[in-house]
């Protein structure tokens, strides 16, 4: 079974490997103070985001994408290994960690996880890699003891800067791949990263007077990533992060920007502690933005919701009631309302207790919500009563909709056994206001409830 799983999983390993291995040619290309030691390291939060989505069952792709690009850049076939099993070790603690402590994949939805994540996944875990790695190098006499530290705190900001810019990006997008941007808002990200993108140009680009350089002109960018987190969320503020840090790392090697240096590697350590307090920063601020839009829409439906059935309550009928008149005045569709009332309820509560009955308005509204469009609105009126208002329907329509509704709550299975008497009225033949409209429906349910044979009433 072990070996079916393997055999399945391995064009995803292969895939993860191959990923692997080149993002970690490419931050090699950009060590300095040693061959297998530098300050950009993406593969961190690739490893990380990989173990979170699928899994432990992914750490033969990272132990054989670490072993591959060790053994093609220095040392030897021990010191690879050693090294490769760091990287493994870092990425399974870091996800452990995380699942543990920060809420794992859903690490991002909360300010108070993204620091507990940024504590564990880039400060903590990642010292396993670093203290392995230039250990085995400085014992196979690869690294000189000398340098220990300054290739360990290399090694060490680099993977966490890693983990903290790639692991959101990666994760928030593969939470949520979908833009279902409005127009409006397309433009918008495009100015934000126009925007962004051109500052970032003129202040790691060199555009500035030599004399100038090394002014804080870095913190020009902070609006755009505030921006990104206030009014697009996690994944926008994320992917500003990335596209900030290639224009920066890309600059500052260039020895243009504020972080420009003599020595390249102080370059980039400057640059990757900017860049990986202002990851931080970005997604707790886009998560703290996230987490208050979710407690308004929480709050906002708890105002117009029925807190027994879910279903509309009475403020949100009267606005879809109105909506809807409105709506006649331009197109001229009339619309139907169906005023259901449960029969015997009270006896219900009598004979079964109050939790039957309920369940039993549970079960209406059940069904009310199973017969409705989209742009239909199921309301509790009061009581045992219940409205559907059915927009762009005419009266047979409504009927067939009422004779559904009953059908399905009287054959539902449950006991006690439920009916239900309904009356619908018609805008505007039945009413031109809604207190008319209400009163019409409530006319033609009351006139199905004194009627000696059981049908659904129109108002007339």
């Amino acid at each position: 079974m072990v070996r079916s799983r393997f055999i399945k999983d391995l064009p995803l390993l292969a895939a993860l490997t191959a990923v692997y291995f080149l993002a970690a040619k490419l931050g090699l290309k950009l060590a300095f103070v040693h061959a297998s030691a530098t300050a950009v390291w993406p593969c961190t939060g690739i490893a990380l985001a990989a173990f979170l989505i699928l899994g432990y069952r992914m750490w033969p792709a990272i132990l054989a994408g670490a072993l591959l690009v060790n053994l093609t850049t220095a040392g030897s076939a021990v010191t690879s290994v050693g090294i490769a099993i760091g990287n493994t070790l870092e990425g399974v603690a870091g996800c452990y960690l995380v699942s543990r402590f920060a809420g794992g994949r859903r690490a991002f939805e909360r300010a108070q996880d993204v620091f507990k994540f940024a504590f564990f996944a880039a400060m903590v875990s990642t010292t396993i890699s670093a203290t392995m790695g230039v250990t085995t190098l400085a014992l196979s006499g690869f690294a000189e003891w000398t340098k220990y530290g300054t290739i360990w705190s290399t090694w060490w900001l680099g993977d966490g800067v890693g983990a903290v810019a790639i692991t959101p990006l990666v994760l928030l997008w593969w939470e949520n791949p979908r833009l279902g941007w409005t127009r409006r808002q397309t433009i918008e990200v495009a100015l934000l990263f126009l925007g962004l993108c051109s500052t970032a140009w003129v202040v790691f680009g060199g555009r500035f007077h030599s004399a100038l350089k090394n002014y804080p002109f870095e913190y020009l960018c902070i609006p755009f990533l505030i921006w990104a987190a206030f009014r697009f969320g996690r994944r926008k503020a994320a992917t500003a992060v990335c596209a900030l840090a290639v224009i920066a790392t890309w600059g500052t090697l260039r020895g243009f920007g504020p972080f420009a240096r003599e020595s390249h590697n102080t370059s980039l350590l400057l640059l990757q502690t900017f860049m990986g307090i202002m990851a931080i920063m970005s997604v707790a601020l886009a998560a703290e933005v996230t987490e208050h839009k979710r407690a308004e829409e929480h709050v906002r439906r708890l105002a117009t919701s029925d807190p027994l059935t879910g279903l509309a309550n009475y403020r949100r009928l009267l606005d879809a009631l109105g909506l809807e008149i409105k709506r006649y005045g331009r197109t001229g569709r009339p619309f139907a309302v169906l005023l259901l009332d449960m029969d015997g309820l009270k006896k219900i509560n009598d004979a079964h207790g109050h939790l039957a009955g309920s369940r039993a308005l549970c079960r209406l509204a059940s069904i009310l919500r199973m017969h409705s469009r989209e742009i239909d609105t199921a309301a509790r009126y009061g009581g045992d009563e219940f409205v559907l208002v059915l927009p762009e329907t005419e009266s047979e329509a409504a009927r067939r909709v009422a004779e559904r509704v009953s059908e399905r709550l009287r054959d539902d299975g449950e006991e006690p056994p439920v009916t239900v008497s309904v009356g619908t009225a018609i805008y505007p033949r039945d009413g031109r206001t809604i207190e008319e409209l209400l009163s019409a429906a409530d006319r033609a349910l009351y006139g199905e409830k004194g009627s000696s044979k059981k049908r659904f009433r129109m108002s007339t």
